[in-house]
């Protein structure tokens, strides 16, 4: 499955991954300094492909900074 690629209104480039149907993350491709973004997608769509470019900068625009864990995984032995 390919994710969807976007070039924001800066030049960055973003790689677009559905998590869920409540959450897109916007990862960071090379060159970009920016970190991983999670947002909430438009009610309206559910398929990133089918965004204009427009409505994926507003999406980030108002996107979260994702959350980095820290220390080991609690899963691990």
């Amino acid at each position: 499955m390919g994710f969807r690629r976007f070039d924001d209104s800066q030049g960055r480039a973003w790689e677009i991954r559905p998590r869920s149907r409540s959450e897109w993350q916007f990862e960071p491709l090379s060159g970009n300094p920016e970190g991983r973004r999670t947002v909430r997608p438009p009610s309206y769509e559910e398929d990133p492909f089918e965004l204009t470019d427009m409505e994926l900068e507003r999406l980030l625009g108002g996107a979260q900074p994702g959350v980095t864990p820290t220390g080991p995984s609690p899963f691990k032995d």
